[in-house]
């Protein structure tokens, strides 16, 4: 007796289904839904990429980013520390790849806001220290100690319960003091440090590595909250020397301080949206260049040339002039195009500006070409397929992050996040 013919199958060949030509769903005997069996090769569906699901994609220069670790490497007296904030993977721009590129720019110490953002570098092979510039719950203290992560304290429960768990385990729970000096934000008072370590000091297996405070003025013209900060910051720092304590890595500039006030770098300056050659305020243009890391892309789907008053996307606030071709890319508000942008912002074809039109939509929005011959201006008729700038620079024209979040009043870094959620990124 024959064994009947397996059904499983794999490739392009034929599927179980004969009659039909495709998988089959049949139901079981309870009326549940069978398995269906997939008519390809599972390693062959791996193999499609997430830039090959869609038409669009964001771009990672990490040769920019070298750059820019670099030259803000050179703003630092030579003793002093690069650390790197990869927070919020990195901006958006990947925080394995973008922390792997800075350390081998000269980066000495990484910088997270969660403990998930420190344990993925470690597992990512990322041997520099670490540094989550918040303090977590107590309930995350074994993967602080297990991945080598060092938190900021500013309560002595935590610190306590910090150097328990380590003591248990013969390890050292070593730490950064987190000094508020004005930002009200978190941290120990810059009046009540010492205090505090006195307090939590009795524990062996506490270790002080570091001190920093954050600014909240920076990046702002007006200098005298700046200034009043970073004197709080020295009274601290002198009072934790006096008290018999070794600050260790004493920090305060973010990267508007970095490249601003030398005399705020101390020993170490932190520094995150500036590698990615986002500037921090406009004060900054002048005192150092840096290198846009982060491009967008995208490909029209479709073109089509609507009539005379004719409108285009939700709410139809747009309506045709006449000669035209309205082209659709798909890029959204779900990837970071922000609705605020809708009809102020432009796209770049062939190294032309393009007036994106309508309302920009979750997934989709629309750029005008005016048909018109001109003999001002160079005939250009993109096509279903051709790729579409949304950001990034093609001969001289350049539409960057900075000019979005001026034009929508926030921060380059909530744009460049923005970008980075849910497009596909290619890094070169």
């Amino acid at each position: 007796m024959s064994e009947a013919p397996s059904t499983a199958r794999s490739g392009f060949g034929p599927t179980p289904s004969a009659s039909s030509g495709r998988a089959r769903s049949d139901r079981g005997s309870e009326g549940r839904p069978a398995t269906k069996v997939i008519p390809f090769d599972e390693y062959e569906l791996a193999r499609i990429s997430d830039a090959d699901q869609r038409d669009a994609w964001v771009e990672i220069d990490l040769s920019a980013v070298r750059y820019n670790a670099a030259a803000l490497r050179r703003l630092l007296s030579p003793r002093a520390r690069l650390m790197a904030t990869v927070a919020a993977d990195a901006c958006g721009h990947g925080a394995v790849e973008v922390a792997k590129a800075v350390v081998g720019a000269g980066a000495d110490r990484l910088v997270v806001s969660t403990v998930s953002e420190g344990v993925e570098l470690r597992k990512a092979g990322l041997t520099v220290p670490i540094l989550l510039m918040s303090q977590p719950p107590a309930a995350s203290i074994p993967l602080l100690l297990a991945y080598d992560i060092v938190p900021a304290v500013y309560e002595p429960d935590f610190a306590v319960a910090y150097g328990e768990k380590a003591d248990l385990h013969g390890m050292t729970a070593r730490f950064q003091l987190a000094v508020d000096t004005g930002m009200n934000r978190i941290g120990v008072r810059y009046e009540d440090v010492v205090e505090f370590l006195y307090q939590v000091s009795f524990h062996r297996a506490l270790e002080l590595e570091g001190v920093f405070t954050e600014y909240a003025t920076a990046d702002y013209p007006e200098t005298l909250d700046f200034q009043l900060q970073t004197k709080r910051f020295i009274e601290a720092v002198e009072a934790i020397g006096m008290a018999g304590f070794d600050p260790g890595v004493v920090h305060a500039a973010d990267s508007a301080a970095l490249i601003r006030y030398p005399a705020a770098h101390f020993n170490a300056a932190r520094t995150g949206m500036a590698l990615f050659g986002l500037h921090p305020c406009p004060e900054t243009h002048e005192l150092v260049e840096l290198r846009p890391s982060m491009s967008v892309h995208a490909r029209i789907v479709d073109v089509r040339q609507p009539g005379v008053s004719e409108g285009v996307s939700h709410g139809l606030r747009y309506r045709s002039p006449g000669s035209v071709k309205v082209c659709t890319i798909p890029v959204g508000y779900a990837d970071g195009l922000r609705l605020g942008l809708s009809g102020n912002t432009d796209v770049i074809v062939r190294g032309h500006y393009f007036r994106q039109v309508g309302e920009i939509c979750m997934d989709h929005c629309m750029f005008e070409v005016d048909l018109r011959r001109s003999a001002v201006r160079e005939f250009v008729n993109p096509q279903v397929g051709e790729e579409v700038l949304v950001i990034g620079s093609q001969g001289i024209a350049q539409i960057t992050i900075d000019e979005m979040a001026e034009k929508l009043g926030t921060s380059s870094r909530e744009i460049a996040i923005g970008f980075g959620q849910r497009l596909p990124r290619v890094y070169r």
